[in-house]
């Protein structure tokens, strides 16, 4: 019983800690060319279409799950050059962008 139980244990963590590399191969393919490695945009293309710092607290605080998760299926409302990725990832991907963008507070 207790092998069993470490056994699930260890497997989800391995999972959990395969989905947060998943995350961060995400954002490092599909975010990082604009949006910087922390999300504070500080890259040629950042720069160049001012996009916003997300690691910002009032940019965290003013920004809704939902309108996150919009602007990452659909595209950015505030710049068109940001295409929509809902028919380049899954509903599960786009959610765990959010709470990895969600992760970039700054302290």
């Amino acid at each position: 019983m207790k092998t069993r139980l470490a056994l699930l244990l260890s497997l989800s963590l391995a999972s959990a800690a395969h989905a947060e590399d998943s995350v961060a191969e995400i954002w490092t393919a599909k975010c990082k060319s604009c949006h910087g490695p922390d999300g504070r945009a500080q890259t040629q293309m950042g720069k160049k279409e001012a996009i916003v710092d997300m690691s910002q607290p009032a940019w965290q605080q003013a920004q809704t799950d939902a309108d996150i998760r919009e602007a990452i299926a659909e595209g950015s409302p505030r710049n068109k050059k940001m295409k929509p990725y809902k028919d380049k990832l899954t509903p599960q991907q786009i959610d765990a962008l959010v709470a990895y963008i969600r992760g970039m507070k700054k302290g």
